[in-house]
């Protein structure tokens, strides 16, 4: 698997719309919500805060020019553009806070993509509850732990394209919904039942969902931030 799609409920989708098509350019998809390639928006309730969503660019000099654009457009810097040797030798980022606050990066290494989502940082109250969901959920999601830390683990994906963390902080994420994309019905099926087994909440059982797509099967269960994680495939012969 790798992230499907990443969706965050804002309070404003005017004012984050503009943020973001500054920030990511023109929509892939603009309907019931807006799509930025498996990155997507729509209007509140239960809105994301406290989220960060790291981006990849193709070199140093976008970097650059994502933060002076966006910053120049009046939104908030998160940290100025800059080497962070902490991530790796090669690591360049910059940060800007959205119109909610969560901090959306522009970054550049060695091995990053040059578009799309790189990483995600959520933070939680309680890092043992959160290890012990997606522990259970990593064998038939397509992750791995990499790093694992008394206040920080972090699940890569086993195509090494994108990576999720999350760190301890006395304020959560809130309200994020991940989705990760499945080879076939039967591991939708597999996440579900190993999630309710070891009794994670149930947010819908397996199924067809057409009001998506023809052939879009998935399920869905909360985490204990409550977190709406899916697994989904597209099973584009329906």
């Amino acid at each position: 698997m790798v992230f499907d799609h990443v969706t965050i409920r804002v309070s404003d989708l005017v004012r984050s719309r503009g943020f973001y098509e500054l920030a990511l350019g023109q929509p892939t998809y603009d309907g019931e919500f807006i799509e930025w390639s498996g990155f997507s928006i729509l209007a509140g309730p239960n809105v994301a805060h406290r989220l960060h969503v790291g981006f990849g660019v193709p070199d140093r000099d976008a970097v650059d020019a994502w933060w002076r654009r966006m910053t120049d457009a009046g939104f908030e810097s998160d940290g100025e553009p800059g080497p962070r040797p902490q991530y790796g030798s090669t690591y360049y980022g910059a940060f800007v806070l959205d119109p909610d606050g969560n901090s959306i990066e522009a970054m550049h290494h060695e091995s990053s993509v040059p578009s799309g989502i790189q990483h995600l940082w959520l933070r939680t109250r309680d890092i043992d509850a959160a290890r012990a969901f997606y522990e259970t959920i990593a064998s038939v999601s397509g992750i791995e732990l990499k790093y694992d830390e008394p206040e920080r683990f972090l699940y890569r994906f086993l195509d090494d394209q994108g990576s999720f963390s999350f760190v301890v902080g006395d304020e959560p994420t809130e309200n994020v919904h991940l989705a990760f994309t499945a080879p076939g019905r039967a591991t939708v099926d597999a996440f579900y039942t190993a999630a309710i087994a070891s009794g994670y909440r149930d947010n819908g059982a397996p199924g067809e969902r057409p009001q998506y797509h023809p052939g879009y099967f998935a399920a869905f269960v909360l985490d204990p931030d409550g977190h709406n994680v899916e697994a989904v495939f597209h099973d584009l012969r329906s």
